[in-house]
């Protein structure tokens, strides 16, 4: 099958399972996307994304305005994940330098673990995620003297590694909906209940996510996020939005259509 030919246009054979066409066709997109993209990449220049978009006036004016307030970006595999592990890579590369926030952040993650049970999550599941959670957070502790930002970098380019930080706040998220479900019902569309959100949008892997994913792991974690969008707008500014409102930022993110790449001042 060719995996340039949506599937939708593939000729049908009855004698063909067509679910099993789309599992094969959407597993050739993730191979040839983990072969040619890196889980967290290498710092850039924002002026970079110039590139991305020689051709089109309207964008090149919103990376030069992106241009006039930040002065990085670091590119994330477009798998889906691509929030969670750049809010987690960002957030680690921060605590890295600042132990009050180190401190605070590793007994909210310490607790995390009975916060979720006592929801009603499986022990046996979270306790495996949280057991290697929290041995990266330890490691992050340890930083400068056994612990340095390369192996930061190094230790999220592992799939295992990096995938368990991503499955955790996943579950963070997900409690964190649980317990204030009767707020967050005001964001879910069709009618679906917060339940049914949160285990086929929130839980599993390779989920995208959007404002209500932020809100809660934000409000969850008591982290702030900045959030550029990157859109076909008729505004030249990029606009921001901080989650939870009001906040100061600490992780400041860009957001194209269906994809977070994470941005430095």
């Amino acid at each position: 099958m060719n995996k340039d030919k949506p599937v939708s246009e593939a000729k049908y054979d009855p004698g063909v399972n067509q679910d099993d066409l789309i599992i094969q066709q959407q597993r050739e997109i993730e191979k040839e996307i983990s072969e040619s993209t890196e889980l967290i990449g290498m710092l850039e220049p924002v002026v970079s994304l110039l590139e991305e978009y020689s051709d089109d006036d309207v964008y090149k004016q919103k990376v030069n305005d992106l241009v006039e307030k930040y002065k990085s970006i670091r590119r994330t595999r477009p798998d889906g994940n691509c929030f969670f592990r750049a809010f987690a890579y960002a957030y680690f590369e921060h605590l890295l330098d600042n132990k009050k926030e180190y401190k605070r952040f590793q007994e909210v993650a310490r607790k995390s673990k009975d916060d979720l049970v006592s929801l009603g999550f499986p022990q046996f599941t979270v306790e495996d995620f949280h057991d290697t959670f929290m041995e990266v957070v330890g490691k992050v502790g340890s930083a400068p003297q056994s612990f340095s930002q390369t192996e930061l970098y190094e230790l999220f380019n592992q799939q295992g590694y990096s995938d368990y930080i991503v499955v955790y706040l996943r579950l963070i998220t997900s409690g964190q909906l649980q317990r204030e479900s009767v707020f967050y019902q005001n964001f879910i569309e069709g009618g679906r209940s917060i339940e049914d959100f949160r285990h086929q949008e929130v839980e599993p892997m390779y989920k995208e996510s959007d404002h209500i994913h932020i809100i809660a792991l934000s409000t969850a974690l008591g982290v702030g996020i900045r959030v550029r969008y990157m859109d076909r707008g008729d505004a030249a500014e990029v606009i921001a939005h901080d989650f939870p409102e009001g906040c100061s930022p600490l992780i400041h993110l860009l957001y194209r259509p269906g994809h977070y790449d994470i941005l430095y001042l």
